[in-house]
């Protein structure tokens, strides 16, 4: 029998926390393991209870949730767990930075109950939660707009891409375009498998641990340009 799926609920609102535990709760494949209320408790208690999933809230007191991601994404024993951002949609910088941070994406706190189990069962098989043409869109909407912000701001400094092969770049840039394997596929008249290849040894290269991951490191390089609106 596989091993349900370990949840731990970050928020600053017992509400939200008890009402996620509910629903969680009367899943078969899930299980709650622990809550905390701010940045700090959630880093102390990833640290103890290793869950696959955290869902974490952005603001907080004490410590934010963009900061305990960060702290939490660097701990080489929670290499396996995934973080998924809780939003009110309403601040689309602090979620550009907290997948930087090292989230695998986001959903509202407004969506719907099986929505949410379903991103919880994404980001635990390893995807990140959004299409890229999803995250690409939340990154153009402010970046795009010329909102002030250092959530993407280019630091080629910190971007290596010189272990990329020319065809992996390639990838790279179609990845943070917004297309799929099997539009890459079409693209570069490869397999839709060999595109998944390419991909794969990309985000390795990069030591991103999904295709958003992969979005922000092409921003960060300066190897696509937000769209003006």
């Amino acid at each position: 029998m596989t091993s349900p799926i370990t949840v731990l609920i970050v928020d600053d609102q017992a509400l939200i926390r008890g009402a996620v535990r509910e629903l969680v709760a009367h899943e078969p494949d899930m299980t709650v393991v622990g809550e905390a209320a701010n940045g700090r408790l959630a880093v102390a208690a990833a640290r103890q209870l290793k869950p696959d999933v955290i869902l974490m809230d952005i603001r907080m007191p004490e410590v934010d949730g963009i900061e305990a991601t960060r702290e939490i994404f660097a701990l080489p024993e929670l290499s396996g767990t995934r973080i998924l951002i809780l939003t009110t949609f309403e601040e689309d910088t602090y979620v550009a930075e907290a997948l930087r941070a090292g989230a695998s994406g986001f959903v509202g706190k407004a969506t719907d109950p099986k929505d949410l189990m379903h991103a919880i069962r994404t980001i635990h098989a390893g995807e990140s939660l959004l299409s890229p043409r999803a995250t690409r869109s939340l990154i153009d909407r402010y970046v795009g707009a010329g909102q002030p912000t250092n959530a993407l701001a280019p630091r080629q400094s910190e971007v290596d891409l010189s272990d990329l092969t020319e065809r992996e770049q390639e990838i790279l840039v179609l990845v943070a375009e917004g297309w799929s394997n099997t539009e890459i596929a079409e693209q570069l008249y490869i397999s839709p498998l060999t595109a998944k290849t390419h991909v794969n040894r990309t985000m390795g290269k990069l030591r991103a641990h999904d295709r958003a991951q992969l979005v922000i490191i092409a921003y960060e390089a300066g190897l696509v340009i937000p769209r003006a609106r």
